[in-house]
């Protein structure tokens, strides 16, 4: 692939339809889909110092917005989905991601040909997910770091031998992920978790408790959501959310670094 620099673009939102919102990935621009955007871009925002300068694959873009913020730090972006209907998405919304089509079990780069590899809230959709880290482990500089998230079982899918998710297929507390990291052959560096920040507590309370059942509650009712909960939904931030160690299994989503071994 050549090693050349995308130049930067602009995004136009008229060069493409909206990605379907099908629950198997979240998208930008959906009052009610705003809380679930903004818990996973936080992962983005915080750890976007650690791909400035570098060759950057994101396995697993999904809709894109978090190549093409990506992009606007690193030297080069290199976005990959399985889904055709994704790819084309990307292409077409977000110029500067260089963008292919292929399988995370087999990835489609050289050896040793990136800086930092990013897959956020994608592995537990994956069926063999040590096979895809050894695949991150392959691709990956010497040195290079794994920048991963994925939901907390613990949280997500309390009590649940099966995850609640029907898209997900193997959820992970943060033993079970560092476990599968080290058998693939990284040091994992940091474990931190994603939290409620005070604003997000104080919905939590006035929402019977869970800000985010009162979501599925309503979403699983099919029915037009009150106009408090909307506005309350659309108006999170990825600041009412915390990005930190410590108490991790208490955590909503873990976010790992992981480095390849010099």
């Amino acid at each position: 692939m050549s090693e050349a620099v995308i130049p930067a673009a602009s995004v136009d939102d008229t060069t493409s339809e909206p990605l379907p919102l099908t629950g198997e990935r979240t998208v930008p621009g959906i009052a009610e889909e705003n809380y679930w955007f903004r818990r996973h871009e936080i992962a983005y925002a915080r750890l976007l110092d650690r791909c400035t300068g570098k060759t950057v694959l994101e396995a697993g873009s999904g809709e894109g917005y978090g190549a093409d913020m990506i992009a606007g730090v690193a030297e080069r972006v290199v976005g990959l989905d399985y889904d055709a209907g994704a790819v084309a998405h990307v292409r077409a919304r977000y110029p500067r991601v260089e963008m292919i089509e292929g399988n995370l079990a087999d990835l489609p780069l050289d050896d040793a040909s990136v800086d930092v590899v990013v897959n956020f809230q994608v592995i537990e959709h994956l069926w063999d997910q040590g096979q895809f880290l050894r695949e991150c482990l392959r691709v990956l500089r010497p040195g290079g770091q794994l920048l991963i998230s994925t939901p907390n079982r613990i949280t997500f899918s309390p009590g649940r031998d099966t995850p609640l998710n029907p898209f997900h297929t193997r959820e992970l507390d943060a033993a079970e992920l560092t476990e599968l990291l080290v058998e693939a052959g990284f040091a994992v560096e940091e474990m931190l978790g994603v939290f409620h920040g005070e604003t997000l507590r104080a919905l939590d309370a006035k929402h019977g408790g869970s800000f985010i059942d009162a979501q599925i509650e309503r979403a699983l009712a099919g029915e037009p959501w009150p106009a408090d909960l909307t506005a309350d939904v659309a108006g999170i931030g990825i600041d009412d959310f915390e990005l930190r160690a410590g108490d991790i299994d208490a955590s909503l989503d873990l976010v790992a670094i992981a480095r390849k071994p010099s």
